[in-house]
């Protein structure tokens, strides 16, 4: 099998998690989706192009390579709904719209989801955490900005049209607020595009299990409407649109160890 994700160790206490850009797919998933799944579209597209400046800044980061369709690490590994409203789950059947993704009958076996949860899953949530331990240890703290994206319209998710930028810290449980509210502020100088805190998306599993402002690992999901970037019908990178909103992104991220800074180095 191929490697789970590939990994670029940085120089800053910066960690950029990227769960759902992966397009690889495993000979059992592979066999068993419908023609309209094998578009993978409900893939995070371009994350690792979009977020390149940054790890350039130095950040590290980490990139799944496989499907969510295989699975998604964004997921706890016991299934347990991370949301009381619509949502996937750890082994997908479903497409965001609800229709199913697997030919019938063709869905995964227990034997099949258990090995992928030790190869794929597994292997991520433990480099992430082994960075994370580094980068305390190097800096005193840590940085995870986990950076996700999304059609802007899902009517079975949330109503309407999601904002541009869709910060999730658990309700306050994974960062220090004061952190969160730096970010936000951030923002206004970008005022085309609209932004909510802990809205529909309040942080999935990686968020909410890896951040812990108690051990100075603080921890921001950013979910992003694919219509800042891209073209969301075709997929179409689009660089004009990109490059705008990477000059956000380089001043969310310079933002965030500015504030790291001042708050650790008088400790």
């Amino acid at each position: 099998m191929i490697k789970a994700f590939d990994f670029q160790q940085g120089t800053l206490p910066l960690l950029v998690s990227m769960p759902h850009p992966g397009t690889l797919l495993t000979p059992a998933i592979a066999s068993g989706l419908t023609p309209r799944a094998q578009r993978l579209e409900d893939t995070d597209w371009h994350i690792p192009e979009l977020y390149q400046p940054i790890a350039e800044m130095g950040a590290s980061t980490l990139c799944a390579r496989y499907s969510r369709y295989v699975v998604d690490i964004n997921r706890p590994p016991d299934d347990k709904p991370l949301y009381s409203t619509a949502t996937t789950g750890l082994f997908t059947d479903i497409f965001f719209d609800g229709e199913p993704i697997f030919e019938q009958g063709r869905e995964p076996d227990a034997a099949t989801k258990a090995d992928i949860l030790n190869t794929l899953w597994q292997p991520y949530h433990q480099q992430l955490a082994d960075e994370l331990m580094r980068l305390q240890d190097k800096f005193g703290y840590a940085l995870l900005l986990d950076a996700h994206s999304i059609k802007s319209v899902v009517p079975r998710l949330f109503e309407g049209r999601l904002p541009d930028l869709n910060f999730g810290t658990a309700e306050g449980a994974s960062c220090s607020p004061q952190l969160s509210q730096s970010l936000l502020a951030c923002c206004e100088d970008f005022p085309q595009y609209s932004r909510v805190l802990n809205g529909r998306f309040k942080g999935g599993y990686i968020t909410r299990h890896h951040g812990n402002p108690e051990q100075h690992i603080h921890a921001v999901q950013l979910e992003m409407a694919q219509c800042c970037y891209m073209n969301e019908e075709s997929f179409e990178y689009l660089p004009e649109k990109a490059g705008q909103m990477q000059q956000l992104l380089e001043r969310l991220v310079a933002t965030a160890l500015r504030w790291g800074k001042e708050r650790y180095d008088k400790r």
